[in-house]
């Protein structure tokens, strides 16, 4: 839709800003979209780990390939859904705008050096309310990404917008031993302007259930990224050499498949022998976009939005195939030692310079060196002597890093031989 059409799918309420703005020839999911592409925090995303380090070879998939692909899927979902669905019509539909705009945003939370780097972070922050790398993409768009000419930092999204995004509900406090899927327990009045302040039904109990439940939006954005990096991560993973045929033979021989399983096994044994797996998982996007289908059910908010009045359902048989490639991934690649050794790697890394930081920004006594850049600095000034919020300052510094970042920082605080006072980080 454009911004002039009007889409009845949604209503103010969805709509509404965390401040209201006078309107422009977009629409608000437009300028949501807009807004988060020309922003540095996305740029980042060229230099972060998708798989495999980012910089190693040009046609590994980085997060920011990755985090345009699942867009492009998540549209191609949502036009789906609006031409087949009987329920949608024309000015009735999905906003194909808000969809891209949330799967555009998914990963922008995500610090660098993969899931180690996520992990590293998370257990260094356990004292001052961990680190996630979903709820790190929500204080993006709520404080952190800057617009410029507002009183205010972070890109004012729309409710339908930062709900998107929001895969988990479960504040850190709610869990009795937190080890990822929460959100910062700060974060609790962005779930009230989301929910109208309404509280959550018995039903959806903090943890599995209520990360569960997530709007229609959300859902797209969700079996998006499924598709991408179950189809595609196995691609970068044969052009570099860790799945071939032996290794998917040896995987195979080791698990219990079903009569389908083997067949998806041999048919992508096949392609891998004929050169044609790109091809083939390139097909199968399609597959997986069709797989989708608009159904309706009951929530406690289906009186304010249809967006959680509709939701998808997949074809469990194509969720079963996704499920298997995604476990593949994960077993031959993931956990290979090549892979894990860099990421053990990355991790060491980022634990120093937190732990060099720490000592210098939170420690009683410490020397405080000036070893932040100068507007990273000023926000420690205005923190006071606040620990918890001096280390969310650190963390939301070494989560915005690059790989590459990261390792010069490293190299500068840590190596000897390495840089000089004219140099530039």
């Amino acid at each position: 839709m454009t911004g002039s059409e009007p889409n009845a799918f949604y209503n103010e309420f969805d709509r509404g800003e965390l401040e209201p703005r006078e309107p422009d020839f977009r629409s608000v999911f437009q300028r949501g979209r807009d807004r988060l592409i020309h922003n540095a925090a996305f740029r980042r995303l060229q230099a972060k780990t998708q798989v495999f380090l980012s910089g190693e070879y040009d046609f590994y998939r980085t997060r920011l390939t990755h985090s345009i692909e699942v867009s492009q899927i998540a549209g191609s979902i949502a036009r789906w859904l609006n031409a087949s669905s009987g329920q949608l019509r024309p000015g009735f539909a999905i906003d194909t705008a808000l969809v891209e705009a949330c799967a555009l945003a998914h990963d922008i939370g995500h610090p660098p050096f993969g899931h180690a780097g996520e992990a590293t972070l998370h257990r260094l922050m356990k004292a001052w309310g961990g680190f996630e790398g979903n709820a790190q993409t929500l204080r993006l768009i709520t404080e952190i990404i800057f617009t410029s000419g507002r009183s205010r930092r972070g890109m004012n999204p729309t409710r339908a917008f930062m709900d998107g995004v929001l895969k988990y509900k479960t504040l850190f406090r709610e869990w009795d031993d937190p080890h990822k899927h929460f959100l910062y327990d700060d974060q609790q009045r962005y779930l009230e302007f989301v929910f109208a302040g309404r509280p959550f039904p018995a039903e959806l109990a903090p943890g599995k259930a209520r990360n569960a439940f997530r709007s229609l939006e959300c859902q797209i954005m969700d079996w998006a990224d499924d598709t991408a990096y179950s189809l595609n991560d196995l691609v970068d993973s044969a052009n570099a050499g860790f799945l071939h045929l032996a290794a998917v033979e040896r995987w195979a021989a080791g698990q219990t498949l079903d009569a389908h399983e083997r067949t998806l096994v041999d048919e992508l044994k096949a392609a891998i022998t004929d050169h044609r797996l790109e091809r083939m998982m390139n097909r199968k996007i399609g597959a997986f976009v069709e797989a989708c289908r608009l159904v309706e059910r009951e929530t406690f908010m289906n009186d304010l939005s249809n967006r959680y009045r509709f939701a998808i359902a997949i074809d469990p048989a194509v969720v079963r195939e996704q499920k298997l490639y995604a476990r593949l991934a994960r077993e031959v690649v993931f956990q290979s030692p090549q892979v894990c050794q860099l990421e053990h790697k990355g991790g060491f890394m980022l634990e120093r310079i937190f732990t060099a930081l720490k000592d210098n920004y939170l420690e009683a006594g410490s020397p405080r060196l000036a070893l932040l850049s100068r507007d990273v600095e000023a926000e420690m000034q205005a923190s006071g002597d606040a620990p918890d919020r001096r280390a969310r300052i650190i963390c939301d510094y070494m989560a915005g890093m690059t790989d590459g970042f990261a390792s010069r920082i490293y190299k500068r605080l840590f190596d000897p031989d390495y840089g000089s006072i004219v140099d530039l980080v």
